[in-house]
């Protein structure tokens, strides 16, 4: 490829200085300009397709492995401590590394204001799944609460801005129900307006979308309120997991990004996953 590039740089000087020879007959005339032009274009088109296969065979040849990383950003329904991330990961094979960079009582809002974006940049990952929305609620303090119609939308696209901006697909996740039920043992939830924000900015910028919204509200709609209590991280606890609330939720998640992001199911492993998930 190298030798290819050479060669080219050798063709666009002699066009630049008139010297280019077409079937034995060497164009001499600065004034031939037209003949000259459509040729250094040609070349240059040429040229671009060569250095663009370069560039994608040394990518390939540095990359050496099939091997992926996968980033999840969010709140503590997301932590391996009281969420889902820890049960995530190990739906995967050993190709996968999946990096947790969730906080608990973080905001879409206060986990960027605390400076933790640049290591999730510098952990170089494929995919960079995204779920906010608990902590972005009212009563939580301006340093956390925002806007579903405005300031919400405008930090998703800042976390997908930056995402793209290294190459790697971000993937939105609509933050996940908490165990209220009213007295008919249905769901009622408060945070349906930050997971429609959340599909609309994943639409909006053509991004895939993991509505894990309304994919748990259903859950626990089916298997009703005594089942659902089964999950709580603690007794009382409505909003974070144990660890078979945090394998459901995970197996929601993963059930969604097989139609969301079909390129990772050659990563998915058979999980001991609950048939209420399925």
């Amino acid at each position: 490829m190298t030798r290819q590039l050479t060669v080219f740089a050798s063709i666009f000087h002699r066009l630049l200085t008139g010297n280019f020879i077409i079937s034995t007959t060497k164009i001499r005339s600065y004034d031939d300009r037209r003949v000259r032009s459509i040729l250094l274009v040609s070349c240059m088109l040429i040229s671009g397709t060569v250095a663009a296969q370069s560039r994608q065979e040394a990518h390939s040849a540095s990359s050496g492995s099939d091997k992926i990383t996968i980033a999840l950003i969010g709140d503590s329904t997301v932590e391996d401590y009281s969420g889902w991330g820890v049960a995530f990961e190990t739906r995967f094979n050993n190709q996968v590394k999946v990096i947790n960079f969730a906080k608990g009582g973080a905001s879409s809002k206060s986990w960027y204001d605390g400076n933790r974006m640049p290591a999730v940049l510098d952990a170089k990952p494929d995919y960079v799944l995204i779920q906010f929305g608990h902590n972005d609620q009212p009563g939580k303090g301006p340093k956390r609460e925002t806007d579903p119609a405005t300031t919400y939308r405008q930090q998703l696209k800042r976390y997908v801005a930056e995402v793209k901006a290294i190459g790697a697909v971000p993937v939105i996740v609509s933050s996940v129900t908490r165990r209220r039920f009213d007295e008919h043992d249905q769901i009622r939830t408060t945070l349906g307006p930050w997971a429609v924000a959340a599909k609309e900015v994943a639409s909006e910028l053509e991004v895939p979308f993991v509505d894990l919204h309304n994919r748990s509200i259903e859950l626990h709609n089916k298997i009703g309120p005594a089942a659902s209590m089964e999950f709580n991280f603690k007794e009382g606890d409505l909003t974070h997991f144990n660890e078979k609330g945090g394998e459901v939720m995970a197996d929601l998640v993963i059930k969604e990004l097989q139609f969301a992001v079909p390129g990772l199911n050659r990563y998915l492993t058979p999980s001991p996953s609950s048939p209420d998930a399925q």
